[in-house]
Formats: structure tokens, sequence, C-alpha cells
């Protein structure tokens, strides 16, 4: 057999982890026995020559009915630990995967000054990889040139944009990446893409270097509950590929693949859309992952300022709505320092010389349920949220208050605020700016921005990157990266802004980002704060 795409650890709790690799038949370009399933055995140790007794061991079938894809827990676990771990044949142990690093997180009741052995925890933050955009540098760059323990994926970790598809940039590039395949509707055709886009050098050396907590199934563009941009259940709206497959068919087959290829746990056996789930990473913080994509969105409207403030329609789902406000309050009352909310889209509004500017499906599209939040979060005295966003492709930093209030909120203290919002640009897809914009010309649209919308403190547009975000006691810190080149594989990157929040502030600290960023535009450059 052959480990074909090395291994990957994800969704860790005090005292398991989930464990991935792909265990394939080796063959000479015939197509393997579909009757024949592969067993795999697993070791995990507690240091990384795998010397001693293993903590776990293991062994599992996979088959071609799962794309020879394999997912086992290792249990009995130590908290707040780090791991690695390695696959092998059971039938002939000499073949091997490649060895991978993992970590638990601390129990739940650690007091918060002793979570990660009293060190602050580094987390990683991507969205939005496009393979034949760029080489995926950013994960390689965060892999062995961070401190990042866990690494969070919002979203579009396959990016399917419609309108590549129509103006035919899908199957070139100039980089020398070309997709594979067409328009995403059949398992088969998920599985592909996945398969292609775990070939990169950076998101291989990523996976087997940290756990990875993930959201948003990989089904299409400016997807909701019944449709996307350009299928649904009708007769029209199954036409849109070759496969005939309608909406219902093609979910299904997203969220299998995404199971199959990603090492995330399943929530809820008798409700396997379900992917919202809350980590407990000791009193230090709740890591709470959102769906706002699948799992009971309204339709999205493309139009966005005609249904945009209509009062019922919802994002997330009655059910994960109410579910998200009894995790915020849970968090406040068991003592929880910080409450860090990752989900897929920019959460502040974004206005450009007072025409919203938001994607359809972005949080200006829903502003009662944004407004909802917000109410919750004020009302019930919630501090030290920090909302974590992606899907945009380019970069933002805000305070969280509702849109257009000076009243409550003062931009430039930000007195009022009940909290923050770290938006990261794409991995490697095109600036919403316009794909290829140079600095100069995004810091001049960044500077209309920042002009026009009080909450946002600091937009950029240029680069291609990711954040982190470093947690202790008293300090949230987060760090955008720019990546210099994404035409071929490099770790060539800089640090382009440092936020800071102060423990019970709920706002960027001030000066914002000390006055001063390599890249982008602040509110104070322009308004003169």
């Amino acid at each position: 057999i052959n480990f074909t795409h090395s291994v990957a650890s994800g969704d860790p709790i005090d005292d398991s982890v989930l464990l991935w690799t792909r265990a394939a038949p080796a063959s000479d370009g015939a197509q393997p026995d579909q009757d024949i399933p592969i067993c795999v055995s697993f070791k995990i140790f507690d240091n990384p020559s795998l010397s001693g007794r293993a903590i776990d061991t293991g062994e599992a079938f996979t088959t071609y009915d799962v794309d020879w894809t394999l997912k086992l827990e290792a249990t009995g676990l130590k908290p707040d630990t780090s791991y690695w771990y390695q696959f092998a044949d059971c039938t002939n142990p000499e073949t091997v995967s490649p060895v991978g690093k993992t970590r638990t997180i601390s129990s739940p009741d650690t007091p918060a000054e002793q979570v990660n052995g009293g060190k602050p925890l580094t987390l990683a933050v991507f969205s939005c990889s496009q393979f034949q955009a760029g080489w995926f540098n950013a994960y390689g760059v965060a892999a062995h040139n961070t401190s990042a323990e866990i690494f969070i994926h919002l979203g579009d970790y396959v990016s399917i944009p419609v309108y590549f598809l129509i103006i035919g940039v899908k199957f070139t590039a100039k980089i020398g990446r070309k997709v594979l395949g067409r328009e995403l509707a059949t398992i088969a055709d998920y599985r592909q893409r996945l398969n292609q886009y775990r070939t990169d050098a950076s998101l291989i050396a990523a996976h087997e270097s940290a756990p990875w907590i993930t959201d948003d199934h990989e089904v299409a563009d400016q997807s909701w509950k019944a449709g996307t941009a350009d299928s649904n259940d009708t007769a029209v709206g199954c036409s849109f590929s070759p496969s005939g497959a309608c909406f219902t068919d093609r979910k299904w087959a997203g969220v299998r693949a995404y199971h199959e290829w990603m090492p995330i746990r399943q929530v809820d056996t008798s409700d396997k859309l379900r992917i919202w789930r809350n980590f407990q990473i000791g009193k230090l913080l709740d890591l709470t992952m959102l769906d706002t994509r699948q799992y009971d969105r309204d339709i999205t409207d493309v139009h966005v300022n005609s249904i945009a403030d209509v009062t019922n329609r919802s994002l997330m789902g009655t059910e994960q709505e109410n579910w998200f406000y009894s995790t915020l309050s849970q968090s406040k009352e068991r003592g929880a320092t910080w409450r860090i909310v990752g989900q897929q889209i920019v959460f502040t509004q974004l206005n450009e010389s007072g025409v919203c500017m938001s994607p359809a499906d972005a949080w200006d599209g829903y502003r009662a349920n944004r407004n909802r939040i917000l109410d919750y979060l004020y009302q019930n005295k919630i501090d030290n949220t920090v909302i974590l966003s992606g899907d945009s492709h380019a970069n933002w930093a805000s305070d969280l208050a509702h849109p257009n209030d000076t009243v409550t909120y003062d931009p430039t203290t930000g007195d009022g605020a009940i909290g923050v919002e770290f938006a990261g640009t794409a991995v490697t897809s095109g600036s919403s700016f316009g794909t290829g914009i140079l600095p100069d010309a995004a810091d001049a649209i960044s500077q209309i921005y920042v002009e026009v919308n009080t909450d946002l403190q600091w937009s950029e547009g240029s680069y291609r990157g990711f954040f982190t975000l470093t947690l202790d006691t008293q300090f949230a810190n987060a760090t955008y990266y720019a990546m210099n080149n994404i035409s071929n594989p490099n770790l060539d990157a800089f640090a382009s802004a440092n936020f800071v929040v102060k423990n019970g502030a709920n706002k960027l600290m001030r000066p914002v980002a000390g006055g001063s960023v390599l890249a982008g535009v602040l509110k104070s450059s322009v308004v003169g704060h």
C-alpha cells in the first residue's frame, strides 16, 4: 500500500484526538480491486523518536468505498500534551507512513494560567485556498516559522467560485497548477478535488505538524440550505452539471467527501450536517466553531440589499443560533477568560461610500441575525469575545459594535465596543479588491473602507496570507502574515500588522496596531485620530 497523502490529525480534546491517513493499494495504474479492504495500524507515542511503549495502538480497515481514507481516535491521552504518531500496513509493518505531530488540549477545569503549561497558546487561522491561483505557502510558513500549536480553517479549504468557472480560469493558471476535473457535483468530483489539493507540500507539512479544527463543508459557491449560486432541486437547477446532480445530491456528496478527507469528528450521528461544536480549552478559552454556510441558512440574496433586513431571516438556523447563545453564556458562567468564535464570513459591516460591498452571503446580507448576536452580547454583558472570520479574500480588524452606532460606541477610543473581529485574507484565492491588485491600489480602496465604516480599524486587500492568535490570561494578540510570492513554493513572508486586545477591554488596544502597519490602512492614519 501507499500512504498517498501523508497524515493529519484534528479535533483534539483533553484525552483524545482524531488521526487520519489515506492508504491506497499500490498499483501500476490499473483500477484497484474494489472488494478487498486494507488493514492499517497506528501507534501514538509521547516522544518524536517513537521509542518506548506506545500510549495507544489500534487497527482498522479502509476500502474503496471511502476513497481509501481512514480516521481513528487515539484515546487514553494526557491533557495538554504533545504526541507523535505513525500508521503502518498491518500485513507488512515495515511499510509505514510519515510521522505526524499532534496534541491534546487542557481539561475544561484547568485554571487559565496553567493552560498550555503556563505558556501562551497560539492558533494559526486560514481560509480560502485555490489550487490554480497559487502555491499554499501560508500553510508552510505557519508550520515552519511560527509557534502555532493548533491550526484553524475557516471555510473554502477547497475553493469553488462560480465566477472562475464562467470565465474559464478554472482550467488554466499562469503558475502551472491546473486544477483537475469540472464544477463539483458528484462524490467522485469532490474526492478528486480534495485529493489534488492535499498534494501541496506546504499543506502536507501543516497537517503533519499540528492538529486542525475546521469548519464549512465544501459544497459550492454561495450555498444555502436549499441551493447555491447555480444549482437547486428544480429541473433547471439540476442542469448545472453534465452529471445531472441536483443540489441535495451535490450537498450530500460534498459533506461525505469532506468527512472522508478531513480529521473532523461527527458531532451528532443523527444529524450528519452538523459541524458546529465547542472546545473548552481549560478556563483560558472556549473555541466555538459555527457553520454559517450549510446548516440551516436562509436563501442567499445575490442582490443583498433587497432582503438583507428581513427580521426572520437566519444565517445559522434557529437551533444553531440558540445553541450559540447558550454556549456563550455557559462560557461566561464557567469562568473562561476568552470566547473565541470561529466562523466563515466577515461579521463587521463593510460599506463603500454608503453602498454595501460585502458578498451577498456575508453577515451584511443577514443584518437582523447579526443584530440579535450583538444584542445578546450587550444585554448579557458577555465580554472578551473575539470573532475570527475568513471568506472575503482580504484582511480586516474591527471593534465589535452595532453598525453606524456612534452613540454607544466611540471609534476613536473603542469605548462602548463589546468585542473584536479579526478577519483574514485568503491563502491563495484572488483578492476581493481585484485579483492581482498591487498594494498601492488596494490601499486606495482600504482608505475608503476605514473612512466609511465606523467599527473597522484596519483594511488590507493585496497580500495573500494568514494570521495567528496568541492567548494568555491578560492579552489576545493577532499577528497577520503576508506572503511575498505565491507563484512558486517558498516561505517568503513578513508580519504585516499586529493587534492587541486586553482582557476585559472588549476593543482593540489603542493606538491600534501600535499606530503602524507594514501593509494596508489604519483608520487612525486616515481619520486623524
